[in-house]
């Protein structure tokens, strides 16, 4: 059985889901894959600890505040190169950003290659069903543009506005714009 709640966030309303003890999703309203990993029955559970926990999380984060990822019991659902790469975007200090091809180079250093494909990692990015807490919106391409997050470019632009970083050297693609 899974568990959901929701938070009413300043990008919108997020889609809470837990097994009962652990994170399992958090997704933003009109996000792509929205509760994709989600495979079983769901029912609604606003008092579970885990979701107390998170709502705390999110209400220091949305103020400002820098909270650990350690707070939390995660447990996203993955294959063992997703979970990999989600572990490495939780290594990105809030209010910076890499890219997709720095991470490739550590998840190639962590699996003994010589390198990874930057879409690969594109592609697990995309699909963390743990949005905001496991920092994607922190990954950027590697010209600068703000590309590939599911929740959209405007709500991945106010996270980053909101984490204080440094958007100068960042940039939205034009429309039709091959990456």
């Amino acid at each position: 059985m899974s568990y959901s709640s929701y938070y009413d966030s300043p990008v919108g309303r997020l889609l809470l889901a837990s097994d009962g003890i652990s994170l399992t999703g958090l997704w933003i309203a009109g996000q792509k894959y929205y509760a994709d990993t989600i495979t079983e029955n769901i029912c609604e559970k606003k008092d579970l600890p885990i979701f107390i926990k998170t709502k705390e999380w999110l209400d220091k984060y949305f103020s400002g505040q820098k909270p650990e990822k350690a707070e939390l019991s995660l447990a996203p659902a993955g294959s063992a190169f997703r979970q990999m790469v989600w572990q490495i975007l939780c290594e990105i200090p809030f209010g910076q950003v890499w890219t997709y091809g720095d991470i490739a180079k550590i998840a190639a250093r962590k699996l003994g290659k010589k390198t990874m494909s930057a879409q690969a990692v594109g592609g697990a990015v995309g699909h963390n069903p743990i949005s905001i807490i496991i920092p994607c919106h922190r990954v950027v391409g590697t010209n600068g543009s703000l590309t590939g997050y599911a929740g959209g470019l405007d709500i991945k632009i106010r996270l980053l506005k909101l984490e204080g970083a440094d958007m100068s050297q960042l940039f939205r693609p034009k429309k039709g714009t091959a990456l």
